[in-house]
């Protein structure tokens, strides 16, 4: 069984060793670990320090591709290094390490092919009540789109099996954190939650510029999540209240016009017109809507079994030039300490 714990990184080179130091070497039920790094991009001194610190694989993305992106890399990497289970963890230090063990072992216990480390958000000093709101929200959101239970959707500490980590697809430039749940729900993955615990901030989020900006975003978030995954009901909806708005006005109309007072009402016409005609075209977007979603079903099913073909034909070695890659901007994957393997 081997374990390989996986941190996306951009500009970590002091918070970075914290976290790394916590990290386990050996676990009960697990014969062996792995560390990889994913340097998105960083402009300071991060690889070094991995390095330094023994990191057994770094890939180092040519410029900076986002949370939701490195995640990603990262999760096919593992899988081609011969990864049976996959933590992934911050490079703030703010999950603690030592909470893996509770982590992985629904795993082991074949219980859940993903496991999240749920925060107790209510209690994290450094959340304002805004993010604790919105964080909470999102989490809603997520659990009725996904049907799972997950009470924080927005952590990023949680493992995955090999098998499942080949079935998610990201979409998002942003975060992968709610994408991901909603995908296991989905496609009827086993997930489940363990209550973790947090470690004091080392530094400010870097998601979240101002409470303004983080409000925009999960707001985007979450419509998105309805749209991409709830695409009849999001636009059924809302051409359902369109329609019936405008056959409310139309009677409306009607009434006046049958008692000799339509003359007057002729905006309410105009209106009704409006809305009947919107909200029948909004009904016919929701079922070409469900039609692409089901589409898209389709092809990640066609793209799982490639990963799954692909998984056991690959060579667990890779020697690329750092040049080459920056020049087809693809990400270069470089060994650390155990390139003899």
């Amino acid at each position: 069984m081997k374990l390989i714990i996986q941190i996306p990184c951009y500009n970590e080179e002091e918070t970075l060793p914290v976290t790394l130091g916590s990290l386990p070497r050996k676990l009960p039920g697990v014969d062996e670990i792995e560390w990889l790094i994913i340097d998105d991009g960083s402009t300071d001194n991060t690889v070094e320090v991995a390095r330094e610190h023994g990191v057994d694989y770094i890939i180092s993305n040519p410029k900076n591709l986002g949370l939701a992106q490195g995640f990603s890399v990262g999760l096919q990497a593992c899988i081609e290094r011969g990864a049976d289970i996959i933590v992934n963890t911050d490079a703030d230090n703010q999950y603690c390490a030592e909470c893996i063990p509770a982590l992985i072992n629904p795993i082991l216990q074949k219980r859940a092919d993903i496991v999240i480390g749920a925060r107790p958000i209510d209690k994290i000093s450094d959340f304002t009540s805004t993010k604790k709101l919105l964080q909470k929200l999102g989490s809603w959101v997520v659990r009725q789109v996904s049907s799972t239970d997950i009470p924080d959707a927005p952590s990023g500490f949680r493992a995955f099996t090999r098998n499942a980590a080949k079935h998610l697809n990201v979409f998002s430039k942003h975060t992968y954190t709610l994408e991901t749940i909603i995908q296991a729900g989905q496609k009827n993955i086993p997930i489940m939650w363990v209550p973790i615990e947090t470690n004091p901030k080392l530094r400010s989020s870097r998601l979240i510029k101002s409470v303004k900006a983080y409000i925009l975003s999960s707001t985007i978030t979450i419509v998105k999540i309805f749209v991409v995954y709830k695409p009849f009901k999001f636009f059924f909806t809302i051409g359902s209240v369109l329609f019936g708005a405008g056959s409310l006005i139309g009677l409306r109309f009607l009434f006046f016009y049958f008692i000799g007072q339509g003359q007057g009402k002729i905006q309410s016409l105009i209106l009704a017109s409006i809305l009947l005609g919107i909200g029948f075209q909004t009904i016919m977007v929701a079922f070409v809507a469900e039609l692409l979603g089901t589409n898209r079903s389709l092809l990640e099913e066609i793209q799982y079994r490639l990963r799954q073909s692909n998984s056991e034909h690959i060579e667990y070695f890779y020697a690329r030039d750092i040049t080459n890659h920056d020049q087809e901007g693809k990400p270069d994957f470089t060994p650390n300490r155990r390139s003899a393997e």
